[in-house]
Parts: structure tokens; sequence; C-alpha cells
């Protein structure tokens, strides 16, 4: 069996430093807000651009928090509308709504997946507020257009980077383009914890502090409340880990880009649809850093069966639209014509720091001898 991903086997890549991480933490005593929660703060930080990084639980607590610390500081109201994809997972919509604010389903481009910034602009209102771009499957959203739209209509931007850990446009890595960035390092992503973790990245110090505060019961200092705050922490084990992989980041992000340029180059076949070229030389300025290797197909539901039959394990990111969903019920009668076909016929195939150049030779001979029925 190919595996889609395969934890275990990414994690053995670095486990002696793993085990040795977390023996310093057991051995500490100290095991919340502590030198590692510190030390992975100031690292990741520094890896995005931005002045701080502030830990969380997870990445939809990163994105919450924000909006709500910006509600704080007399940024936003209930009632404001937020731009999102409209193609996103939940979590991107959960966090607009949880904070009392109106989610307004923007349909992406078609050939990168992400927010479009045309479409974008024809959604804003005067009730608008913010954009919360997503960085799906590890491409940064068209951030300098996006950012020129924010400025030139006094927008907030909040960028949902929980699939983009490196990605970058010019230069610029995700995490620094928006006014914040929620980042979710949950053990499957490209830089992923040993349980739920998130973290903010920002370069304002007002935001950063409101947000620290917020995940900490509301509170600048012990048992002082100055917020109805919540328990929203990285601890010191997840913070300890994440600095040991993060070292690793930038070598795995490369061999999945090689991965991602052999599946580009080698499936031909006609029935399936590709990810949009990005060049795959240093010389483009973007940097796709491949989460997921998403194809498109007219007949997915056998595509993936021929695959699985074959010994490959394939997911789809994500079967069902956010507006089709139970939990947004009042959006279900929204015309989103390319959100819905993406859904209805996107594929992820197998991508990793440990699948082997011959596992992915094999996932491309099985593409190209895949034989859709005649329509």
């Amino acid at each position: 069996m190919i595996k889609f991903l395969d934890l275990k086997s990414i994690n053995d890549l670095c486990r002696d430093e793993l085990v040795a991480a977390c023996t310093r933490v057991v051995d500490s005593g100290w095991y919340i807000g502590g030198k590692e929660l510190q030390a992975f703060e100031h690292e990741f930080a520094q890896y995005c651009g931005t002045e701080h990084c502030i830990g969380v639980a997870n990445g939809l607590d990163a994105l919450v928090l924000v909006i709500r610390a910006w509600k704080e500081l007399g940024r936003l109201s209930e009632g404001d509308e937020v731009l999102v994809p409209s193609n996103t997972y939940i979590a991107s919509i959960l966090a607009i709504s949880e904070n009392g604010l109106v989610p307004v389903l923007v349909e992406p481009d078609p050939k990168t997946f992400n927010i479009c910034p045309v479409n974008a602009k024809a959604a804003i209102t005067s009730k608008t507020r913010m954009i919360l771009p997503v960085h799906l499957y590890g491409r940064l959203a068209d951030m300098p257009k996006i950012m020129e739209l924010a400025r030139s209509h006094d927008l907030l931007v909040l960028e949902d980077a929980a699939q983009a850990h490196g990605a970058k446009v010019d230069g610029k890595k995700a995490g620094s383009w928006g006014h914040a960035s929620g980042f979710s390092f949950y053990p499957g992503k490209n830089l992923g914890a040993l349980g739920d973790a998130g973290a903010v990245t920002t370069n304002d110090e007002a935001l950063a502090k409101t947000v620290r505060a917020l995940g900490n019961y509301g509170s600048y200092e012990k048992y002082k409340n100055v917020y109805r705050g919540v328990n929203s922490r990285l601890d010191e084990m997840q913070a300890a880990c994440l600095s040991v992989k993060l070292k690793h980041l930038d070598k795995q992000t490369a061999y999945r880009r090689e991965l991602a340029e052999l599946y580009s180059k080698s499936i031909i076949n006609p029935a399936i649809t590709l990810p949009a070229d990005t060049a795959f030389n240093a010389s483009v300025n973007e940097c796709h850093v491949w989460h997921v290797y998403t194809v498109l197909c007219a007949q997915r539901d056998k595509l993936q069966a021929h695959l699985a039959a074959q010994g490959i394990q394939t997911l789809i990111h994500y079967p069902i639209p956010p507006h089709l969903q139970q939990a947004y019920a009042e959006l279900k009668d929204q015309e989103l014509p390319v959100s819905t076909q993406i859904h209805e016929q996107i594929l992820s195939l197998p991508i990793g720091p440990t699948l082997s150049i011959d596992e992915a030779r094999v996932v491309v001979e099985a593409c190209n001898s895949f034989k859709p029925d005649a329509v």
C-alpha cells in the first residue's frame, strides 16, 4: 500500500531529536508557558518574517482569537462582513461565525483554487470589513492583489495559512503578508506537531498582546482578567517538537516540490487535470509548498477506486463545500458553480517527505492507465 501520508515514517526522520526534546521537557518540570514556547515563537516568527508569533492550541483558535482581538480593539464589530473563499475547509468560516461576523463566500480562481481578487472586489459592500484569504493546498493566494484591494477599501486581512508553512510570493512568506495570520500545526501539516497546535503571526504589537491575553483566560497578569477569554495555549512539549521539525521543513519542502514536478511532468492522462503550473524553478517568484497535490477528474470516484485497486491511497479535500454543509444551511441556495465543481472533482494524490520517487512513479503509471467511461 502506498499511503497518502505516513506520519510515523515522517517522525522517524527526526525521531532521536524528538525524543531528546520530549525528554528535555519532561526533565524540566515546566510544561506550560516556558522556555520551549518562547524559543519556538521566536524561531517561527523569524522563519515567517514577522515580529510576533503567539502559540495557541490549534489552527481554528488562531483564526478565532485574531478576529476576537480585533473586536476587542474596536477594529471589527458583530455583523461585519468577511470575504472568504467558497471552497475552503469549514474552519475558516467557523472562525468568522464564532465571532458574530458574516461570512461572504467568494468563488475561487479555477486554476489556483484560491480566492479570486476580481470576485472579491465585486463582493465588497458597505459592511465589508475584512478579507480572509486561504492558502489552499500549499499555494499562496494572490496576496499582492489582495493587499492592494484591502488598502483601497480599508479592510483587514487575516491569512489562513494552515496549509502553507514556508510558501511565498516575491520572496515574502505566508504569515507575513496580511495584518495577521493563523497557522495550524495539526500532525498532517507540512510542519506538524505530535498533537493539536497552532500559532498567530503578526507585526501588530497591540494585536499580539491581545491575542495572547485572550488565549490565557483574558489575562495579561495572573488572576487579573481583562477579557472573558479562553484557554488556548501551545504547550511546552508541542513547542519543543515543533522547534525540532522546523529545522527540517525547508529540506522536506524541496523534496515535496521534486515529487510535484514529477507528477506534473509525467501524468499525461487527458482525463486528469493537473494543478496550474508553478514552473518548478528557482527563478520563479512563487514557492508552492505542496501540502497536497490535487487533481481534477470528472469521474473522480472511479479514478479513486482505480488507484485504490492498485494499492494507492488518496483523499478528497474536500467532499462537501461549506455552503452545502448542514451547519450553514442558510447558505445552501447560493449559486457557486466553480466551488461546486471543485468539490465534486478534486482528488489528492500521495505526497510527502517519505514518499519515494519509485512510489511516485507507480502513482504516475496508475493515473496514466486510468480509462474513464465514455460519455
